[in-house]
């Protein structure tokens, strides 16, 4: 099936022009011509999606759920076009495309079930208390409720999972806020046919149209229009340090600040201890290889920094790694930004003293290959830039004296997505030291395993101290990361006639 896109804006159920047009730069195959943000359509976006919010706000949980069913349904009957284009502007196998749809789906599925159960209300209920001395208490009711029109930027490495219908959007619909998406340039034709699917879901459904726009391209102007809408409650954002960083600030700088819930980066290290680097250093060598390459590296949990004690048991870890990257050939990155990105990083690491190449290639154009670099403990603490994310299928050792050494390393590092603990049965007493540290780094705790691959689910966090995101307290994947976008109320002695359906009796 071939699609071809129109190349419009998605506002309030209308398929719109902007006032001028960007050209995409796809991977293969043809370029098209879209819209150009403006900010007279974020405005156009935002005023009915407050418009819809007084209708899908209050809407019944059941409501909801059939219509993040029916989005799921949508996409997946137009499964065949969206692997196309996607592919195409991506350059990401099909394989890969596939299992992201499934997970996109699967997310839209896993909201409806969740507000079905109605949990995540939080519902408390303090019964009044007339004869109670020396102040009788009031009958108190607590719910949560959703904030009100939420914004979402697509991400460049998730044209589906984490774009137009993704995770955040699936959340947020799911908590009864519109959303306003703000499209990521890389992959406009993927966000547009995600857009169709959601636009037949609300014509299926009879939702209030403002419930949903998509705002394609645009400039810095057109970003910081959407942030800073006075009628925008709160943004989702997976992207770059330096561009969510400035997001960040105008959110805060706002006459009503409104949170940012934004992902910005991780080099997500692991360490390795030392019964287990004795017992298996081969084994993890060639895993971390595997996991570093995913994807040509384009994860937001690629594992980018392995600690280890310095010795033949790092000696033999680093030889697998290096034999493993030199099987693996070079792979198409998202964007030619991208690529540059990732050259630029590796520049930055071979223009240090202090760093040692141990398996080294030239990337050209948008292909990416694999790099593997090494420093000692003492050498990553004095310079920040060896801590810095390098977006792409590049891994750094770091070779420390002693497991007092590895601790203090850690204890250095900066706000992380994840930390990995590589253990055996007779390293239990170090993880046990180690783990309080990395606990306070790092949203997920890994242990004897590989970061990339985020498992959508209740218990997961995606998200962690700053860097790796802009509010600690928060994920991005899971259930859990519906409550962004609510807020507590309170209703202090409130009729039984005007008892909202969700507090039940």
């Amino acid at each position: 099936m071939t699609y071809t896109p129109h190349g419009k804006h998605l506002i309030a159920g209308e398929w719109v022009s902007g006032s001028g047009t960007f050209r995409s730069e796809p991977a293969y195959g043809p370029a098209f011509d879209f819209a150009l943000g403006t900010v007279a359509l974020v405005d156009r976006a935002a005023q009915a999606a407050e418009e819809a919010f007084w209708s899908y706000g209050w809407s019944s949980r059941e409501s909801r759920a059939v219509f993040l069913e029916t989005i799921a349904d949508e996409i997946e009957a137009r499964a065949e076009a969206i692997t196309e284009i996607g592919s195409s502007e991506t350059g990401l196998p099909t394989a890969r495309l596939q299992g992201e749809r499934g997970r996109t789906t699967g997310q839209l599925r896993l909201f409806a079930n969740h507000i079905r159960q109605g949990d995540y209300l939080d519902r408390r209920h303090d019964v009044a208390l007339p004869e109670r001395q020396p102040l009788p208490r009031p009958d108190l009711r607590l719910i949560e409720r959703p904030i009100g029109p939420v914004a979402v930027f697509g991400a460049s490495n998730f044209p589906l999972a984490f774009s137009t219908a993704g995770g955040d959007t699936a959340a947020a619909l799911a908590a009864g806020c519109p959303v306003v998406v703000k499209g990521h340039s890389a992959h406009p034709g993927t966000g547009e046919i995600i857009a169709e699917a959601v636009h037949a879901a609300i014509a299926k459904c009879g939702v209030h149209p403002g419930v949903f726009s998509l705002i394609q391209g645009g400039n810095r102007e057109v970003g910081a229009a959407v942030v800073q809408h006075p009628l925008i409650r709160a943004v989702g954002f997976t992207g770059s340090l330096a561009g969510g960083r400035a997001l960040f600030d105008l959110c805060a700088q706002r006459p009503e600040p409104i949170p940012f819930f934004g992902e910005l980066g991780s080099v997500n290290p692991m360490f390795v201890l030392p019964e287990a680097a004795k017992a298996r250093a081969e084994a993890l060598g060639t895993a971390w290889a595997g996991s570093l390459t995913m994807g040509a590296g384009q994860f937001c949990t690629n594992p980018g920094i392995a600690v280890v004690i310095d010795g033949p048991d790092a000696d033999r870890l680093v030889g697998a790694m290096k034999e493993a990257l030199a099987k693996t050939g070079p792979q198409t990155m998202l964007t030619p930004g991208i690529a540059k990105a990732y050259r630029d990083g590796q520049a930055r690491l071979r223009s240090r003293n202090t760093v040692k190449p141990v398996y080294e290639t030239v990337s050209e154009g948008r292909e990416a290959s694999p790099n593997l670099y090494e420093t000692r403990g003492e050498q990553f603490l004095a310079d920040h830039a060896l801590s810095e994310e390098v977006f792409g299928p590049l891994g750094l050792v770091v070779r420390v004296a002693s497991f007092e050494e590895m601790r203090r390393l850690a204890r250095g590092f900066e706000g992380q997505l994840t930390a990995t603990i590589h253990m055996d049965a007779g390293d239990t007493e170090a993880a046990r030291s180690l783990l309080p540290v990395l606990e306070r780094k790092a949203g997920r705790v890994l242990f004897n395993g590989f970061p990339t691959g985020v498992e959508v689910a209740d218990a997961m966090v995606h998200g962690g101290p700053y860097p790796a995101s802009t509010n600690f307290g928060a994920t991005s994947v899971g259930t859990l990361s519906i409550r962004r976008f609510l807020r507590p109320v309170s209703w202090q002695n409130l009729p039984e006639a005007l008892l909202p359906d969700d507090l039940g009796a």
